[in-house]
């Protein structure tokens, strides 16, 4: 199985990027795929979540209204719209994908750096 996050860069506030995640091995329309982030010196915490089939998406607050989470089932990728980024929106934004019985894969992530 492989996750493969793509998308990141350097952007200067109130910009904007696509995250992309794609997936191979696994039978992705069968997985619940979510974003996480980790900042510098912090510890990883979950962006968005999108459930099987794109039936439900969830946000943490810190994004809600700014971030969007899609997929696509017949590419088996998984994308994170990010809108009107801020500084503390820098990270590594990984992918994971997961189902009921306990299988979780991570892809290794992809930097965003929000500066001017």
């Amino acid at each position: 199985v492989q996750l493969v996050e793509s998308g990141g860069g350097l952007v200067q506030p109130g910009g904007s990027l696509r995250l992309s995640c794609a997936a191979s091995g696994l039978t992705f329309r069968l997985y619940d795929m979510s974003w996480y982030r980790q900042a510098p010196g912090k510890e990883r915490r979950l962006v968005a979540t999108i459930t099987r089939a794109g039936s439900s998406t969830n946000y943490a607050d810190s994004v809600k209204g700014r971030f969007t989470i899609s997929r696509d089932d017949g590419e088996s990728t998984v994308y994170l719209q990010m809108n009107n980024l801020q500084p503390e929106d820098t990270a590594v934004y990984y992918c994971k994908a997961f189902v009921s019985n306990g299988m979780v894969y991570w892809g290794k992530g992809t930097l965003v750096t929000v500066s001017s």
